[in-house]
């Protein structure tokens, strides 16, 4: 079943993230289905800790990144989408290539919705499985 009440195309969603953090840290929106949204981002200086491993915190940022813009895209154009609360479980450590995020709805209310965001290395092994809760919001 279809979710999006937006018509966005992946070019279009990537130019909404023009001059962010998302931009920063070369998130890029690569894949959309019927109920899911895909995005990727490099393992690299800007997403890396100390140790060499992808940073958990910027992982998280990810997952976030991916949920809201699919939170997004299931609102009318007079409602936003704003984060509410995070978990993420790290459970795998990458240090090379990039990772791919995929948010697919949980539940999709009026007011609240909840999503499951699955962090997968280049291998399809997961990394970090986050659960993202989102306020809908007049604008």
């Amino acid at each position: 079943m279809k979710i999006w009440k937006k018509n966005l195309n992946l070019e279009q969603l990537n130019q909404l993230n023009a001059g962010c953090a998302v931009e920063f840290l070369e998130i890029t929106f690569t894949a959309i289905g019927d109920n899911w949204l895909e995005a990727t981002m490099p393992i690299n200086a800007k997403t890396k800790q100390l140790m060499g491993f992808l940073h958990g915190g910027i992982s998280a940022a990810l997952a976030e990144t991916v949920g809201s813009m699919a939170g997004f895209c299931c609102v009318d154009e007079n409602k936003a989408v704003v984060g509410i609360e995070i978990t993420a479980a790290h459970l795998r450590p990458v240090k090379r290539g990039k990772v791919t995020a995929r948010a697919t709805p949980i539940r999709i209310g009026k007011t609240v919705q909840f999503w499951q965001i699955d962090v997968l290395d280049q291998v399809k092994r997961l990394c970090t499985s986050a659960r993202l809760t989102l306020s809908v919001v007049n604008k």
